[in-house]
């Protein structure tokens, strides 16, 4: 049986770390796209946040192209991204809505482009988006908000038909809600942690999804209490 393989971009944060164990215990290939190492990777592009976001994606795009050697990627999965607060009366409001915007949109797009290019037919391309951006405001995160409803978008419009993914590919985003890691817990130490996802349940999930995906164009919510995780699809293309 041929091995399968999946880019994972964002590999080396907490979430993609999780992720990138995850699909290697699983036997596929994995190749890593972020701005440090993850030795769990079979393979890695790393990125230099100074490059434009052109320049980046053209590196991406041909370093993936000269790996693959004419063979297809089974999934991409997109798991970059931060989280600044920050209103229109904050001092560094532009500097972090564009931050916002580079971490989830810019990277998003440049795996949609990758899925497009490099993934085959009936593939899973898999954008970050946040459970928060699909409720409403984000007064006091703008940027935040700004940016993971625009990757809520961009599933949608990638899941209807011309939108230059290949035939039968799969697009979903996956919102979470606070993700358990070492930076939340140091942040908010007094939080209820049984109330956060464990980065793991969340790679659990993005991996069934690659034989079981959820309706094309879903945004799947990650809920955890006491504990246990459940997921909800709260909208779809």
């Amino acid at each position: 049986m041929a091995m399968k393989r999946v880019v994972v971009y964002g590999g080396s944060g907490a979430l993609g770390r999780a992720v990138v164990k995850k699909f290697a215990a699983e036997k596929w290939q994995v190749v890593n796209v972020d701005l440090v190492s993850n030795a769990d990777a079979s393979f890695e592009i790393l990125v230099d946040d100074s490059l434009t976001w052109k320049h980046t994606s053209d590196r991406v795009l041909a370093i993936t192209r000269d790996e693959l050697k004419g063979q297809k990627l089974d999934a991409v999965v997109n798991v970059a991204g931060g989280w600044a607060g920050g209103n229109a009366a904050s001092p560094e409001f532009l500097a972090s809505v564009d931050l916002m915007w580079k971490q989830s949109v810019h990277s998003s797009v440049i795996a949609a482009q990758l899925a497009s290019a490099h993934m085959t037919d009936s593939g899973l391309l898999v954008l970050p988006g946040a459970a928060a951006a699909a409720q409403g405001g984000t007064s006091f995160m703008i940027g935040y908000g700004m940016a993971k409803a625009a990757v809520h978008h961009l599933v949608s419009s990638l899941a209807q038909p011309d939108s230059g993914l290949p035939t039968g590919a799969r697009v979903v985003g996956v919102l979470p809600s606070v993700i358990d890691t070492p930076g939340n817990r140091a942040g908010m130490p007094d939080a209820d942690f049984t109330s956060w996802t464990p980065p793991e349940a969340i790679a659990e999930s993005i991996f069934s999804w690659t034989s079981n995906a959820p309706d094309n164009g879903a945004l799947v919510a990650f809920n955890t209490a006491a504990g246990k995780t459940t997921t909800e699809k709260v909208s779809h293309a």
